[in-house]
């Protein structure tokens, strides 16, 4: 055995904040996750779950490997949340890195960042893989931390969308979503809408990011033809999915396991046609028709995770951040 201690770095929240890091290079970085996945490379197996039988809790653990970064990691995540209120919630969510050239382990990091840049980022490439062509508007539902993140990585793989609409009830969340865009997109306009029912209308690409108490739910009704609805939190309602004509997932299992509260009247979810991975190295299409209205589901894969998480702490130790704990010593 080794005989000289192994320290792991471990990266704070703080730590994170503030390492440098592009929307473009967030989506770089996880479309090779998929791609490497797709090809073969990659393994990503079913998440683990155990929950509070009277939903006080709820946890997770996921693991994977990146063949191409040759990293294994395994992410953990754990809500409690007994009265379904700000004031008692907590949420927490790691991330652990392991070097697989090397055997060594990298980083020990939290991973709400992580996760606010990874998943806006898949967002962004779902509808680059499924917006009709000549498609110019968008409307964002929701101010949190999915809305703030969203339009920057939205216009990093889609810069053709020139018309940015937003719905939210929140002033700081609505000044946040705005800064954000200004900062990543210092001449993008945005266009705050009263009804999002209306503004649906006229919508090419619609992104649902609200949380559990929003009022609005999107019907299919509400949809131009052509239209892309993509669900990352709340803001749709079943209709949209039940009456698509495609639909397209991140992941079809998990898609089955976590979005049963867009089953139909008959209480069945509909089926997938098309997932993400195969849909970017071509073995799938994202859309077939001009006319054709797309419901997307975006739930994360660890290896986006990965890919985001291995960027963020190549960078944050190479400015020497974090502290180097002894653990195994």
């Amino acid at each position: 055995m080794n005989s000289r201690p192994t320290p792991l770095r471990v990266l704070s929240r703080s730590d994170l904040a503030d390492v440098p890091i592009s929307p473009a290079e967030v989506v770089r970085a996880v479309e090779d996750a998929y791609l490497a996945f797709a090809a073969g490379d990659s393994d990503n197996p079913r998440k683990l779950s155990v929950a509070h039988p009277d939903g006080w809790s709820v946890a997770y653990a996921m693991l994977g490997r990146d063949g191409r970064r040759r990293v294994v990691a395994m992410k953990t995540s754990y809500k409690f949340d007994p009265h379904h209120d700000r004031s008692t919630k907590r949420y927490y969510t790691t991330i652990t890195l392991y070097d697989d050239a090397t055997g060594m382990p990298l980083a020990m990091m939290d991973c709400a960042r992580v996760g606010a840049l990874r998943t806006p980022a898949v967002s962004a490439l779902l509808v680059r893989e499924t917006a009709r062509p000549g498609a110019r508007s968008v409307l964002l539902i929701g101010t949190g931390t999915q809305g703030r993140n969203a339009l920057p990585h939205l216009l990093a793989a889609n810069p053709q969308l020139n018309r940015l609409m937003l719905y939210g009830t929140h002033p700081e969340g609505i000044e946040s979503v705005y800064q954000q865009l200004l900062h990543h997109n210092p001449h993008a306009e945005l266009e705050l809408v009263s009804d999002p029912h209306a503004a649906a209308r006229t919508a090419d690409v619609i992104l649902a990011t609200a949380g559990p108490g929003t009022q609005v739910a999107i019907e299919a009704k509400d949809l131009a033809p052509g239209a892309t609805v993509v669900l990352v939190g709340y803001g749709l309602a079943p209709s949209t999915l039940t009456e698509a004509d495609r639909v397209i997932a991140t992941s079809a299992e998990q898609m089955a396991l976590t979005g049963t509260d867009m089953a139909g009247p008959d209480g069945r979810l509909r089926g997938v046609d098309a997932e993400l991975p195969q849909v970017l190295n071509h073995r799938s299409v994202g859309r077939t028709s001009d006319e054709e209205r797309i419901f997307v589901y975006n739930s994360g894969l660890v290896l986006t995770d990965i890919a985001v998480a291995h960027a963020l702490a190549t960078r944050a130790i190479a400015e020497g951040r974090g502290t180097e704990v002894a653990l195994w010593d």
